[in-house]
């Protein structure tokens, strides 16, 4: 066929060379060449398609099957829609089975546990501040509603000779399931806990109700519901004025706080100046890490749990009534199949921070997972996790627990949660977000920073990989975005002061 196609083109460049020279050569004849060549070039092309397309139907597709292999593209296209189907099947199986298949589907023994010979994964965050070379201290404080929390302090850096606390002042507040051990695990020069001390600030760190270090209360037991009946929005209205309040008390009131928090650690810091405005001038400036707020567009497993949170009373059976258990069945089963698991991400995938965040592999240390592991998740309630789902379901509001509308009118007098008015919040705030958060999607971050009125920075990490957890323990965190921190932190003293002298002259 190729000889043909190759003869018939060499005949029309003869006849084409020799047309103006030889007129006695009938025209006629140089279409019709013309013609059966494109024909045949057609024909050539169209059998080309059709033996390629037989090779995929009868052959390809019957090997893939028999092997049991999909195409690539396929499993892309259909992974999303294929998770949703198997989460559901496995939901109603539980129902039907009375919660018994979770363990048969998730077994709760690991198959793959991460240790290592090293003393640090058993210490505790003073001690591994210690263990680093720095003073550290703790410091009980007790809420408004009886909570008894430990929170922990860098006072100066490891290198001066004068112990006395600096008067530069941060707090740092963690995500859902962290602690203040998410701050300091990753050692010094990567750790921000320990940046922002050798540049100067005297650092506290927070704990939450319910984690490792602020599991008391003075008349509730830990194992019951009313112990673990709180969210986020308690945590915002007792323990962080609780905190800030303890941080003046000690340092003077006159004492300017700059607040870092991630992802939940940012929450509630939107949740407590928007309710609470007197905090607004308390504090000098908010550092928003992984902002959580609006949440319509999440791309975590927990979006899945959405669909079921106006049912509080069957999501706390399947999560556990009280403490977010950090190998619930759920989690187990989402571990299993949400996460692409090779070599050491078994041990990833099987930790609920993990699963519920995701995991940026090129940016994540490796030899840091045994010691992340050992602190991580360091407990929350159940309850907050739902609040979280109900934010999802609820597209475009930041909302208060939603009980339903009869609980509601108990609650709150109205039939719906009341939002929290952004609008209020005064306080300087600076955004710092990724494109790969998984939690913090990109769209619902542009959307709170419209609302704030007095925003420092809308700061985008430049690396499109970055993802929730990146902002604690990326290998290039420093670099990527707590450099960029330490200068809106400098920046922010001159923003803060224009707009206290504009309020001052307004008033």
């Amino acid at each position: 066929m190729k000889l043909l196609a190759v003869a018939l083109f060499t005949l029309i460049v003869v006849i084409r060379t020799n047309e103006c020279s030889q007129n006695w050569f009938p025209q006629n004849l140089v279409t019709t060449i013309r013609k059966e060549t494109s024909l045949i070039k057609d024909y050539v092309k169209e059998k080309g398609r059709n033996i390629k397309q037989f090779y995929i139907d009868n052959v390809q597709k019957k090997i893939t099957s028999y092997l049991g292999l999909q195409r690539r593209e396929s499993e892309d296209a259909d992974k999303s829609s294929r998770f949703k189907r198997k989460f559901k099947d496995y939901i109603e199986d539980a129902q039907t089975k009375d919660y018994m298949v979770f363990d048969s589907i998730a077994p709760e023994v690991h198959k793959y546990p991460c240790s290592r010979d090293d003393p640090t994964i058993e210490m505790t965050t003073p001690q591994l501040i210690a263990f680093y070379g720095y003073h550290s201290e703790s410091h009980t404080i007790v809420t408004e509603d009886g909570y008894i929390l430990t929170i922990h302090r860098i006072p100066h850096t490891r290198n001066t000779t004068d112990l006395r606390p600096y008067r530069k002042t941060v707090l740092l507040h963690h995500g859902l399931l962290g602690s203040s051990a998410d701050w300091v695990v990753t050692g010094p020069n990567k750790a921000l806990a320990f940046i922002l001390s050798d540049a100067g600030y005297d650092v506290w760190l927070a704990n939450a109700r319910g984690n490792t270090y602020s599991k008391a209360h003075v008349s509730k037991k830990t194992d019951t519901y009313s112990f673990w009946n709180f969210t986020f929005h308690e945590i915002s209205q007792y323990d962080l004025p609780a905190i800030i309040d303890y941080i003046m008390e000690n340092k003077g009131w006159d004492v300017k706080i700059n607040y870092i928090g991630h992802s939940m650690g940012t929450t509630v810091l939107f949740a407590l100046l928007s309710t609470k405005t007197q905090y607004n001038k308390v504090l000098r400036a908010g550092y928003a890490l992984a902002p959580v707020a609006y949440m319509s567009h999440v791309r975590s497993p927990i979006r899945l749990l959405s669909k079921f949170s106006d049912n509080i009373a069957y999501l706390m059976k399947l999560l556990g009534a009280n403490e977010f258990l950090p190998h619930n069945a759920v989690l187990r089963w989402l571990s299993k199949h949400a996460c692409e698991i090779n070599h050491y991400e078994e041990a990833i995938c099987e930790n609920s921070m993990f699963v519920l965040c995701g995991h940026d592999d090129k940016q994540f240390n490796k030899t840091l997972l045994p010691l992340i592991l050992g602190h991580v998740p360091a407990g929350a309630s159940t309850k907050t996790l739902i609040h979280y789902a109900q934010e999802i379901r609820n597209d475009g509001r930041f909302q208060q627990f939603d009980y339903g509308p009869e609980g509601n009118f108990m609650m709150y007098g109205a039939p719906l949660p009341p939002e929290y008015p952004l609008f209020k919040i005064t306080l300087p705030i600076a955004l710092l977000s990724a494109d790969n958060d998984w939690l913090a999607g990109t769209e619902d971050v542009d959307k709170l920073y419209v609302r704030l009125k007095n925003p420092l920075e809308r700061y985008v990490v430049p690396y499109k990989d970055f993802n929730h957890i990146d902002f604690l323990w990326a290998i290039d965190a420093p670099k990527l975005v707590y450099y960029k921190l330490l200068q809106l932190l400098d920046d922010g003293v001159v923003t803060s002061n224009i707009d206290l002298i504009t309020n001052n002259e307004i008033n």
